[in-house]
This record gives C-alpha cells, structure tokens and sequence, in this order.
C-alpha cells in the first residue's frame, strides 16, 4: 500500500470551447464538425454529416444536396442548443430526437429552468391514455380463450378491439412510427425500427384480417370460421415501451436535476459596496471584476474573490468535502457558494459569471453526464443486422408461397410472411433490459443499493477501481470530541465546562464540535467575562472568576505556560489525524482536548472486502496529507492515498485512471464530489450525503453503509447476466422462431405455422423474459 503519495494539484481547468456547428447537406442536421467522423471534401469544400448513411448518400449524388445552396447553420444563442447524450455530434437548435439512436435531444448549456421536460409531459399522457385502453382490450381479446368471459360476440370483437387499438397505434406510438422512419432514412436501426415495424405488421395484419376476411383460407380460421386479429399485441407492445421510455426520461430529469441543484448554491443578487461607502444589493450577472461586495453572516459567498476586510469562519463543505468552516482574514481567498459564518466579510471580486469555481463544477458535471453510454446500444447493436435480415426473409417467404405455393397462393404468402414479422415482434427484446433492470433495482433496495438507471449496472460490473472520498464516505463526516486528558490539577468534568464556555463565543472551526460534546453530557454553560481572540493562537477569558485560554503550543508559551508535558499526547492525537486544543486554567496548563472526524464503523472490514472482489481502493482527501495518513492507517487496505484535493483535482485523477485503461467507480457524499462521481464510469453515492452528489451518481447507498458496495457489485453482476440471458434467448427463439413461421417445415411436415400461434409463441417469448427477470429477487447479495 502506498500511502507516501499525496497529490497537491492547482486547479486549471476550463470550460470547452463553443463549437461552430454547420448543416449536414442530407438530413439538415446541425452537426460539430470536430466531433463527427463523417466528412467528405467536395468540390474545394468541407462538408460533414451526422452519420455514415448520410455522408453515403451525399457520395451517390453530391449535386443533389448541394442544389439548395446549403448554408451554415446561424450561431445559436447559449442554450438554445441542444444534443444527444450518446452522439454528441449531433447538435440542433430547439429540441428533438437523435436520427442515430432515436434518443430524445438534451439541452447542451445547463439552465435553472425548472420546468418539466415537454416530452416527458407528452409520454406520460400517452402512456396513460395506452394504458386505460389496454386493460379492456386484453379482457375482450383473451377473456374468452383464459378466463371464460364472452364479452361481445365473435364478430363483434374485431371491430371492438379495433377501437380500442387504433389510438394507442396512430396516437399514443405515433413517435415511435417517426423514429422509425427516421432510423430508416439515415440508415442507423436501432430499437425503435424494430418497433415500428413490429407494431405496424400485427396492427396492419389485423385490418386487412378485420376488412377482408376472405384472404384468408380456412384452415386459418379459428373454431366459427372467424380469422384471429392480433390487435392485442400492437396495444401491449406499445404500452410496454412507452412505459420505458417514461422511466428513461424520469431518470435524465433528475440527472438535470443535480446540476440546477449546483447552480443553486451560488445566490442571485450580491450586496455591492460603492466608491462612497453606501451598499445596494443588485443581480449577480451586474457584478464585475474588483468591485468591492459585503458578505453578511450566514450568506453565500457570491462570487470567487480576495477577504479585504473581517474575520469570519466559512463553511466550504460544498468545496473541499470536509465539515469544519475555515477561518478567513484579509488577503484569504473565498469561493462563490461557499457559506459565511458568524463574521461579516468585504471581498473583492476575482472570478465572475462562468469563471467562478462554481460554474467550473457545474460545466464537469454536465460533460461528465453527457458522455455515458446507454446499455440498450447493446440491443440496437444486433438490430442493425437483425432487422433487415427479418425483412428480407418475410419478403423471401412471400415471393416463394407465392410462386410455388399452394392455392390460395396470395393468401398462404400473405399469412407466412406476416406470421414472421409477428413472431419477430420485439416485444420480448424490448423487455430484456428493462425488466432485469426493474426487478434487479427492486432488489437492490431491499439491500440498501438504490440503482439510478441501467448505465450504471452496465458499468459497475466491469469496475476494477474504486476511488473513494474520505469524509463522509470512510469517515462519518462529523467532528465529534475525541479525547480530554487533564493534568491532575482539575477533574476532566471541569475541564470541559470551563472550555465549552469559551468556546460557546468562539467562531474557531472545532468550537462547535466541543459545546456539542458539552451539551450531549448536560453540561450547564457557565457565564464568561472578557473573552478574546488571539488570531493564529486561540481564545481566552474569564469563566467564574477563573482565567482559562486555550489555544496551541504557542497560546501557551505566550502566556508563560509550558505546554512541554502534553506534547507527546498532543503529538499521538495529531498523528491520528486529530486538532488539538491545550488548556491553562489560572496561568498553569489543565490538560487537552482532541477532536477528529472519526472512521465509519465496518470500514476497514468493507475494504477488505472490496480488494476481495477485486478492486483497486483509492481514497482521494480535500484535507491534509497528516489527517488523511491516519485514516489510511485506521482502515488499512488502500493502495493509494491522495490528499489536499481541489473538487476538479479529484475530476482529473479520476480522468487519468480511465486514460490508463482503468474502470473507476467513485464514492463520495458531497457537493466537492459531483464532478468526480459524474466524470467515473459510475458514481455511488451515500444517502447520508448532500443531495447533488446523490443526484450525480448512479447508484446510491441509503445508509451510508461502505458493505452496500460489495452489495451492489454483486447485484450489477447478477443483473447484467440476467440481461444477457434475456438478450440471448431473445436472439435464439428468433433465429429458430423466423423460419419456421416462414414455413421451412413445411415441405417435410406438412405444418405451418399460422399468425395466431406466431402471437402465441411471442407472448410466451415475453413471458419466459419476465420469469428469468423475477429470477433476481432470489440473488444472494
């Protein structure tokens, strides 16, 4: 283990650049031309494309687009343009869906705006219209065959659940015809190709089956003569996936949501002081460099800038991740979104706008998030091939029952050729992933493991480092009094009343965790008399006529106390990464207080655990290398420690593991860790942290408990596996299910396979998926 490296980096990083965008000359998309690997160059020209089916286009007939005088797309204003999570390439003003992977177009400039995602609106109220049709579609078309109700009559049926079908299909999926389409025309299936095509071969077989019933011959009638619609699998089908791509819309909101809750942290308006001394409070955008701004108690700091007058202790947890406030003084740097303390402070602005800290987070983040990679490419992956090679074989099967066939010819290559497409339907595809995921999540939380979204299973299964925050993760991130050793000439009882006293006037960083101590021990606090601080050194006053000062070694000495006997103790304490405070009471030295932020119970067994598994263990610190050795010491098990981290330091080493060739999961719980658990292969947050990093990550540990991670990686193994089998099973009834529903059997059996048996296999595809799916909630974690 090496616990001799400990980084001290300068924060240097800087937002990326605006991208020019231009306009792809096939489809129109806006495009970044640094980002596309599809361009071609023409006739003394660049021209570049979204996608290689649009650049091959442009090869065929390059006059053809370049007819309409093809301009650059026009500059957009900041925010007005939005990507795509998983093509960044692609880049449009106002929002849209993606022409590669069909994906809904995310905002590319964070905003504040709060407002729910119209398309989220828009499929939530789709879904809730498919799902109250739904239910009395699959009572009229499957009562009667499972439960024994006869709703309606035989030939009043079809035209009833053809009712109740056609809004579902025309309306309620009516995005996924369009995306379809669309993956179509720029030659990049994907999962909504293989729905539209599904849903639209059982929706339009069953009209023609609904309006032209003699089509079809009697041998594929069913008992009465009538000829079976599958009306009920188009709806079902529908329903199911907007259902999923409600949930993934639900989950990127609240990814949204982290990053307003960073630019929340930074306040609206500051309180600036003019040339004559007066102070009005005016919106944070009209503040400049070196203009002079009054931070009152208790307020943000509004912008990165320079103390030039007053003393104060501020809370910059949200930086640096660790819980004691850090005094400032003339000349000390302050960050905007950090909280003052009791004292008010005049600073000179530094950094404004989108060069504060704050921002910078807020940009990491956002990148960060942008950059993932969605575990359903793995199933648009197979369906580039999957999908035109079942057209391609429904249409093969339709020529040769038509030219060879038997009579009716037309009737027999319609049926077989719709019988494939039906049995092809990607409805237990489309449920491979989601259900694992649904019920692998479900377990999870019985285990104290909330799981975000699938990206993060996916990930979290090939992690072979995980690099944690100290405080609040290895640590329980609350300085709590550690220690009180006394010298003989006052009662350990005394001392702390005598010391909680003065410091219930103190605005020292380890104040607080004293007078908490104090008051968990029903301590009564006495009344104090001339206190006073000595900056650098400590306090001192008056208590019931005693004089206590407390402070360090050179508190002390100043008062002509020797601080020698204590020194050894006090060195044991700071070794374990403790502050400590020595007493005087009535010029002669009373003792010592420690007091550190004390491991997490469990921890150094997790560790152990964790390298069982496996993994790397590295533990990145905002404080210092002493404090940091110590806890190392205390959990034992890390490979590396790293200390005295800025939030972008953190971001970076984490960046450097992953250019290495590493798989990083990071831990952490506070707002320093949203850019490093955003820019991880995925984040694991604990609930007892702040809720951007809870946001910022892909899972989260609900009681902070550092086992939950052993936990959660066997569960993303367990789930992954049960996707893949899913996946697999899928592919194999497919593989075996097309060509006998083409009639491959035919010829040596004499059986084809009708479209009423091709729903049936279907059903029972989807079926068997959730089965395997359910199998999860038995996985030992």
């Amino acid at each position: 283990m090496n616990h001799a490296h400990h980084a001290h980096c300068s924060s240097n990083a800087v937002g990326p650049e605006e991208a020019r965008s231009t306009r792809d000359p096939v489809c129109g998309m806006s495009v970044d031309p640094q980002a596309t690997p599809h361009h071609v160059y023409h006739g003394g020209q660049d021209f570049h494309f979204c996608s290689a089916g649009c650049r091959t286009k442009f090869l065929a007939d390059p006059e053809r687009y370049l007819s309409g005088a093809q301009r650059e797309a026009p500059e957009a204003p900041p925010g007005a343009i939005w990507t795509c999570p998983m093509h960044p390439e692609i880049r449009q003003q106002g929002s849209g869906t993606c022409p590669i992977c069909g994906m809904a177009l995310e905002p590319e400039e964070p905003s504040l705006d709060d407002a729910p995602n119209p398309e989220l609106v828009d499929f939530t109220r789709r879904l809730r219209v498919s799902a109250v049709l739904a239910v009395p579609l699959l009572l009229v078309s499957m009562g009667a065959d499972m439960f024994g109700l006869h709703l309606v009559s035989a030939k009043a049926s079809p035209w009833l659940q053809l009712a109740l079908t056609a809004p579902i299909v025309l309306w309620a999926g009516w995005p996924f015809f369009e995306r379809g389409w669309m993956s179509l025309k720029t030659r990049h299936l994907n999962m909504f190709t293989l729905i539209a095509i599904g849903v639209g071969a059982a929706f339009a077989y069953s009209l023609v089956a609904t309006f032209a019933p003699g089509l079809f011959p009697p041998a594929f009638r069913m008992h009465g003569g009538m000829v079976p619609v599958y009306y009920e699998a188009a709806g079902v089908v529908v329903t199911l996936v907007l259902l999923g791509q409600v949930l993934e819309l639900r989950a990127r909101a609240a990814t949204g949501r982290a990053i307003r809750a960073l630019m929340d942290l930074a306040p609206r308006t500051a309180r600036r002081i003019g040339a004559d001394g007066a102070e009005e409070e005016v919106p944070l955008a009209e503040i400049v460099v070196g203009e002079r701004l009054r931070v009152r108690p208790g307020e943000a700091v509004s912008v990165d800038g320079v103390v030039i007058d007053g003393r104060s202790a501020v809370d910059e947890s949200m930086l640096t991740g660790e819980p004691l406030p850090i005094a400032k003084q003339a000349g000390d740097a302050v960050t905007g979104g950090t909280v003052n303390g009791t004292g008010s402070l005049v600073i000179e602005a530094r950094a404004v706008g989108a060069d504060t800290m704050l921002a910078r987070i807020v940009r990491m983040v956002a990148e960060a998030q942008r950059s993932r990679a969605p575990i359903q490419a793995v199933a648009d992956r197979i369906s580039g091939w999957f999908v035109p090679l079942v057209v391609l074989i429904a249409i093969a099967a339709f020529g040769v029952w038509y030219l060879v066939g038997p009579e009716p010819r037309l009737g027999h290559a319609l049926l077989n050729a719709i019988a494939v497409l039906i049995i092809a339907c990607p409805c237990a595809l489309g449920l491979a992933t989601p259900m694992s995921v649904m019920v692998g999540a479900g377990r999870g939380a019985h285990a104290g493991v909330l799981i975000k979204n699938a990206e993060a299973l996916q990930a979290f299964e090939t992690v072979d480092t995980l690099v944690i925050d100290k405080t609040g993760t290895l640590t329980e991130g609350k300085p709590r009094l550690i220690a009180i050793e006394a010298t003989g000439a006052i009662a350990e009882e005394e001392l702390l009343r005598l010391v909680a006293a003065v410091e219930a006037q103190s605005e020292h960083p380890l104040a607080h965790a004293i007078t908490t101590a104090a008051e968990e021990a029903g301590v009564e606090f006495a009344q104090v008399e001339d206190f006073a601080s000595q900056t650098g050194l400590g306090v001192s006053a008056r208590v019931n006529r005693r004089s206590v000062a407390i402070g360090n070694a050179a508190q002390m000495r100043r008062i002509g106390v020797d601080p020698a006997p204590l020194e050894n103790a006090a060195d044991a304490h700071r070794a374990n990464g403790g502050g400590v405070m020595l007493v005087a009471v009535d010029g002669a030295l009373a003792g010592l207080l420690a007091v550190a932020d004390p491991v997490r119970p469990g921890a150094a067994e997790a560790i152990t655990a964790l390298r069982g598994e496996g993994l790397r263990v590295v533990m990145l610190t905002g404080d210092n290398p002493r404090t940091a050795e110590a806890v190392a010491r205390a959990v034992g098990g890390l490979d590396e420690v790293c200390a005295e981290l800025r939030p972008e330091d953190k971001a970076r080493i984490i960046t450097e593991l992953k250019a290495g060739g590493a798989r990083v999961a990071m831990a952490g719980d506070g707002v320093n860790d949203a850019p490093a658990l955003a820019a991880a292969d995925v984040g694991l947050a604990m609930g007892t942290g702040t809720d951007v990093a809870i946001e910022s990550a892909g899972i989260t540990l609900t009681h902070g408990d550092l086992s939950a991670i052993v936990r959660a990686r066997r569960l993303a193994r367990a789930t992954m596996r049960n996707i893949r089998q899913n996946l697999f099973f899928s592919f194999v009834f497919n593989g075996i299910g097309v060509p006998v529903a083409a009639g491959v059997l035919y010829p040596v059996t004499g059986i084809l396979m009708s479209p009423m048996f091709a729903g049936a296999a279907m059903a029972l595809s989807s079926f068997t998926v959730i089965l395997n799916a359910l199998r999860l909630n038995r996985v030992k974690l």
